[in-house]
């Protein structure tokens, strides 16, 4: 069962829709994937330069000899002096008291890879936390609890966390303005301690904000403030969206040439069941009018008299010829698709040619046929195939008189062009001064099965084969078939072959 052409199409747009809507989909959830994945990316940068600017407020410690106290402060990084020794707790500082001789203090202030996920006690008992959340929530504690000694002896730098913020963002590939502020939020009120950031950067309405609180109170925080990062994210996703579009371009013109495909086959499927039924119609009148006229010839002493004997003889020749003719073109359209076709080249007088295929047209013209040979040197030979070219020539004169309207007045020019060029070529064109050709049909003429629509003109009759066979048949020569034709002024086709088109065989 055959499915309409509609439902055909239907089908591939449906289906069309799907691929768009699960690519669509999937692109949405990797773009929030990915905004999800750089945000939390900006969160971890402003944590992790939080810690860092510790780190070089505790160097400044050592360099001050202030007497405070003890501060131990054990980080696992690896220092930029001992980089063969992984995760090891290398930033140590101790602050003499007041009662006792100052100590020796130890810190670096290049960091190369995140803590361990382990709690180190002085017992000697260490813990793995498993949870990274576990993890996490511990190391912030911590980061906190180490934030509430610190800041006692010296307050945040803003402009070196910014710093740090800066280089930590564009390894993350954030590369946007920004504006850094170190707020105090008190119950009533929250104050800006200090600002860093971009200079001359002033955030739009659209300017998102990420806020780090550094302290267990949650009084002091770090505020900043970026343009939207939406643009980032599609800049990293151009490489994905630039093969699915020329995906979804592949496959909507592969669908589209599948259609176009069916729709294709579905007119030549209904242009050969017309053709069947034209040419069934073309085969049954010469085998009914031969059939008639040789009954006559039987049945009714017909045969007695010479002048109608010879009548309807000539009836029943003329219709067997025109049945010839036929069914010689259908098998030349069979015969040149087959890869054992061959043709048979001989040397053709042009002359002798053209005026045989006119005195036939002539006589089984239904109206008067004048046809007008020129031929150039008079002489003028071709190397074809005799039973194809002159079904070439024929299948020319026969539409040049079919679209002539009340008289076909025909002119058949033979001539050598090029001459005395290394390529020398052989021209025939056949010319008329009937109905012409629009030129948006003239693209067509040459297609199988069509046919030029005739207007007021009923009687022309044929099934689209024979300026196909023409062309092909040409081609096969190696050489070209044109028209040129205005509409109420005639035709003119023109066949050009090499001279020789073809070297006969051995």
């Amino acid at each position: 069962m055959k499915l309409p052409s509609k439902y055909i199409a239907l089908l591939v747009i449906l289906s069309l829709t799907g691929i768009f809507a699960y690519q669509a989909y999937w692109l949405t959830g990797l773009y929030r994937t990915m905004r999800n994945d750089l945000e939390r990316s900006i969160a971890e940068a402003m944590r992790i330069s939080d810690y860092n600017e510790m780190m070089c407020r505790v160097k400044r410690l050592r360099q001050t000899s202030t007497r405070h106290g003890t501060v131990d402060v054990s980080a696992g990084f690896i220092p930029e002096e001992e980089p063969s020794v992984p995760n090891k707790a290398v930033t140590v500082v101790s602050v003499a008291n007041e009662d006792s001789l100052p100590q020796t203090v130890r810190t670096d202030t290049v960091f190369k890879e995140e803590p361990r996920s382990a709690l180190h006690t002085g017992d000697g008992m260490d813990f793995i936390l498993e949870d990274r959340h576990n993890m996490d929530e511990l190391a912030s504690y911590l980061q906190k609890g180490l934030h509430a000694g610190l800041d006692s002896f010296s307050d945040p730098d803003i402009q070196v966390f910014d710093s740090l913020l800066t280089l930590r963002l564009q390894r993350e590939g954030v590369t946007l303005p920004h504006r850094l502020e170190y707020l105090y939020r008190g119950e009533r009120f929250t104050d800006t301690l200090a600002v860093a950031g971009t200079p001359g950067y002033l955030p739009s309405p659209e300017a998102r904000t990420y806020e780090y609180d550094f302290d267990a109170h949650s009084h002091h925080r770090y505020r900043l403030t970026l343009e939207p990062i939406d643009r980032l994210i599609l800049q990293q996703m151009s490489g994905i969206l630039a093969t699915s579009f020329i995906i979804l371009l592949i496959l909507a013109f592969s669908f589209w040439f599948l259609i176009r495909t069916l729709l294709r086959q579905k007119t030549l499927e209904e242009m050969k069941s017309d053709f069947t039924n034209n040419i069934t119609h073309e085969l049954k009148t010469p085998i009914a009018v031969a059939y008639a006229a040789n009954d006559a010839l039987l049945n009714f002493d017909r045969a007695e008299e010479k002048a109608q004997r010879d009548k309807y003889l000539r009836i029943c020749q003329e219709q067997l010829r025109h049945l010839s003719g036929l069914v010689e073109q259908i098998l030349s359209m069979s015969m040149e698709r087959r890869k054992t076709f061959r043709l048979h080249p001989e040397e053709l007088s042009l002359q002798e040619i053209t005026e045989q295929l006119a005195e036939q047209h002539r006589l089984k013209a239904s109206k008067p046929v004048r046809i007008a040979i020129r031929i150039d040197p008079q002489n003028l030979t071709l190397l074809a195939d005799r039973t194809h070219f002159c079904n070439i020539l024929s299948n020319l004169i026969d539409n040049a008189i079919k679209y002539s309207p009340e008289e076909a007045d025909i002119e058949i020019h033979c001539r050598t062009i090029g001459e005395g060029k290394k390529e020398a070529q052989t021209e025939i064109s056949v010319r008329d001064h009937g109905i012409g050709i629009a030129p948006d049909r003239q693209k067509h003429i040459f297609d199988k099965f069509y046919r030029v629509p005739t207007g007021n003109l009923h009687n022309v009759k044929g099934y689209g084969l024979g300026l196909f066979y023409a062309k092909s048949m040409t081609e096969k020569h190696g050489g070209t078939l044109s028209v040129k034709s205005e509409p109420g002024r005639g035709s003119t086709f023109s066949i050009i072959f090499p001279t020789p088109p073809l070297t006969p065989p051995s």
